[in-house]
């Protein structure tokens, strides 16, 4: 393609990243591609330090005192299944809301089938609004988690995070919060919020490397881990060590990965989430109010003024989801996601299930004449639908 393409598909993972990540990545490959934790010699400190410096600016992103409560990961996903995992016992009451994503709903429902575990999931209406006093009632005595999404990754909804938790502790449940589409955009501060763990991915509004994210566990909660094996301390012992993070990082680290993860999380430092969440909402508002105007398309999530992410997810009555994405990226360059977006539950809340969604995402280097590309292209397409109909665009 020899149009620059417009890219809209930051849910998914953000594009492109600060200058500074790829620099790092080929610097750590070329000049310390050693292990850290590993050895002695220079290059083996070296990588130590680095991975180091980003867990402590993981630390200070989100408000955690101590840096080794927060273990590396590969991807949110593989956080949310240490987590929960790690959690959940057999025979417990585990509550989340309809609006979460599967790297939530099928490792529960894993340990439904293998561990008896009760699952509930709480309902919203359908721009992804939570009723507290659904979520109250669900809470029982055996409820030993809540699992919340800071926000909806189809209908970009942002749920009531600190009432989430105040409720769940109430009852004596820990929080498990996923923050795939907040972190780096909406400020966190766990100890402040009464967060238990975070789950949360490098590669989206950390602005990091894809492969990278990680984990936060409150000091004072165990979780049995996941993986087990090689973590460069205590190795005469036969179990898992009870220090972390080694406790939850077996094996090798993405060492390139974080020292890249680490340049994009002080680019979010320096411009601050609230900064970079102000811009994403300008973008937002714009690119609604555009679609808003075009006859047959439909906007998913909270109205035009409500609080929301940078997600925009919309269906028409002129063309199914895939064609309208294939279309934007093959005839205008425009990049966006189609499909269920991993969360048929939320889809159900929209009334959606049957046929998914197109759903574009600004981030902090999408400007105004992005927004008005796709709304421009989205003009074209369903004048063309309508006039000529589907073979004629």
């Amino acid at each position: 393609m020899d149009r620059p393409v417009i890219y809209l598909d930051n849910a998914a993972s953000s594009w492109p990243k600060p200058p500074g990540v790829a620099e790092a990545m080929a610097e750590a490959v070329r000049d310390y591609a050693a292990n850290p934790g590993r050895g002695s010699h220079r290059m083996a400190i070296r990588a130590g330090k680095t991975v180091a410096e980003t867990r402590a600016r993981l630390a200070k992103l989100f408000g955690i005192r101590n840096p080794n409560d927060v273990s590396f990961a590969l991807n949110t996903t593989m956080a949310l299944n240490m987590a929960i995992k790690g959690w959940v016992k057999p025979g417990d009451h585990v509550v989340c809301t309809a609006v979460e994503h599967n790297s939530v709903r099928r490792p529960l429902e894993a340990l439904r089938r293998s561990s008896g575990v009760e699952v509930t999931y709480v309902e919203t209406d359908e721009a992804g609004r939570l009723n507290l006093e659904r979520l109250r009632e669900a809470l029982g005595r055996k409820t030993s988690l809540v699992v919340v999404g800071h926000a909806s990754n189809l209908l970009g909804s942002i749920l009531p995070l600190e009432d989430v938790v105040r409720l769940a502790h109430e009852r004596g449940a820990v929080v498990l919060v996923d923050a795939a589409q907040t972190a780096g955009s909406i400020p966190i501060d766990v100890e402040a919020m009464g967060v238990d763990m975070l789950a949360f991915p490098g590669h989206k509004g950390l602005l990091g490397p894809q492969g990278t994210g990680g984990l936060y566990v409150r000091p004072d909660l165990e979780l049995e881990p996941v993986l087990h094996g090689g973590t460069g301390s205590k190795s005469e012992l036969p179990d898992q060590p009870d220090v972390r993070p080694d406790r939850y990082e077996s094996g090798t680290v993405n060492t390139p990965g974080i020292a890249g993860l680490g340049e994009g999380i002080r680019y979010v430092l320096e411009r601050t989430p609230e900064e970079i969440g102000r811009h994403e909402r300008r973008l937002t508002e714009r690119m609604m109010e555009g679609l808003a105007g075009i006859t047959g398309l439909r906007l998913l999530g909270p109205a035009i003024g409500e609080p929301r992410v940078g997600i925009v997810a919309f269906v028409a009555d002129f063309a199914e989801s895939a064609e309208i994405a294939f279309i934007l990226d093959q005839h205008y360059g425009i990049a966006v996601r189609s499909g269920y977006h991993c969360a048929p539950l939320a889809h159900r809340m929209a009334g959606t299930l049957e046929t998914g969604a197109v759903r574009a995402s600004v981030g902090p280097f999408n400007t105004e004449a992005d927004v008005d590309a796709l709304v421009a292209a989205m003009r074209e397409i369903a004048r063309h639908y309508r006039n000529k109909g589907v073979r004629d665009v």
